[in-house]
Order: structure tokens, then sequence, then C-alpha cells
């Protein structure tokens, strides 16, 4: 497995790659590239650490798991690669930020923009077999990334954690609501969005957080 990451995670979690669940993960995603289809590709899999340094992470959103359809995973949660259409998660995102910003809803669901600006797009699942929705789960990749979210919220202070759907709000237990924002809500997805998704005003909200603690906002 290609695991090239930003220097500022290499260091954070170089302890984590050397524990054996991690190289059995490894060993697994290895042959799984080399015998199938799988997604994002893989110079792409630790995509959300090399779009946003741990340094510079302001606001972290949990995604499950990467799209598993032709072009759309970039490995960064919900977001697709530029040209692709927008998934119906990602719409919704996008008409909440209307809705609550004014922002009129982007022609790319490419989310590098937001990385760029200290978002972290994490998945709880870093790859997926092509058109087989939750293949990779329980392979390891869960317990790597429950690592990160604790060495986040160890480590850093005022960061803006979005934790939507039960998921998502189960992996964020760990988080110190006294040192950071958590925000939930259910899921954007189109069987959930309407019960609490839409009219939350998330995303001022955070802004409004990120503000208080001297930070510049996100221009989502």
């Amino acid at each position: 497995m290609i695991a090239t990451l930003d220097k500022s995670w290499e260091l954070k979690l170089q302890e984590e790659f050397k524990k054996p669940y991690f190289e059995s993960l490894s060993d697994f995603v290895t042959s799984e590239y080399a015998n199938k289809q799988i997604f994002p590709p893989q110079e792409k899999i630790f995509n959300a650490f090399n779009h946003c340094s741990f340094d510079d992470i302001k606001v972290v959103i949990i995604g499950q798991d990467p799209y598993h359809g032709d072009g759309q995973a970039n490995g960064l949660c919900f977001s697709v690669a530029d040209g692709i259409k927008q998934p119906p998660s990602l719409v919704n995102i996008f008409k909440e930020i209307e809705g609550d910003l004014g922002i009129d809803r982007p022609t790319s669901g490419n989310l590098e923009r937001w990385s760029e600006q200290g978002v972290l797009l994490l998945n709880a699942t870093l790859t997926v077999e092509a058109h087989n929705a939750g293949s990779h789960q329980k392979k390891g990749w869960e317990k790597f990334t429950d690592a990160v979210i604790k060495k986040i919220a160890e480590e850093k202070e005022g960061v803006v954690f979005f934790l939507w759907g039960a998921y998502a709000q189960k992996k964020g237990k760990v988080i110190d609501t006294n040192k950071h924002l958590v925000v939930q809500s259910v899921h954007p997805s189109p069987l959930s969005a309407h019960r609490g998704f839409f009219g939350n005003h998330q995303f001022s909200t955070a802004n409004d957080y990120l503000k208080s603690k001297g930070k510049s906002v996100i221009k989502w």
C-alpha cells in the first residue's frame, strides 16, 4: 500500500503504522489493489491527510466509506472528482450551506478547496472495492481512523467536529466537548436530511466558533 503522508501526519502516526493491525491492513489493501478494482486510486488513499496537515486542522468531518462508483472517490469524504455528478448527500450538504450562508451551490463536488483551508475530510474506512459498498470495513481502517480522531481531540484545541448520523457520533465519543465544538445532526443522505440536517445552521455555527477562537473562517 502506498502510504506517503504529509510530514506532520507522519510524525503523529508513525507509531500507529508499526502496530500489527496496521501491518495486516496494509497487506490486505496491497493484495486488493493488485487483484481487484479498488477506490480511490491508490495514490489518493491518504488524500485527506495530504491536503490538510495536522497543524492546519480547524474542522473535522467524519464520513463512513469512500464512494464505490466509477471515478467518484478522491480520498476525501463526501467529495468527488471534478466533472463527476454530485452524489445526493453532497447535494444536500450544499443545499444546507446555501440556506445557512447564502452561498450558491458549486458546479464541482471536489472538496479539496475545503481541505486546503483546514478541513479534514476523513472517512472511517479509506478504501473500498468497486461497486461493493462496505467491502473493506472491519479490516483495520476503523481502528486507524479512531486513533487519528483521538490524537486530534487530545493534542489540539478549538477544533470543530461535524458528526453526521449515528455512525459518526459513535466514532466521536472520545472528543472532549470542553476543548472542542461538536456539531451533531442526522446524516445528509436523502433518507434522513429532512429530519434535522436542513435548517440547523451548522456551518455558520462552525464559523462563529472559529472566529471566537481567533481563527479564520472556512469559505464553504
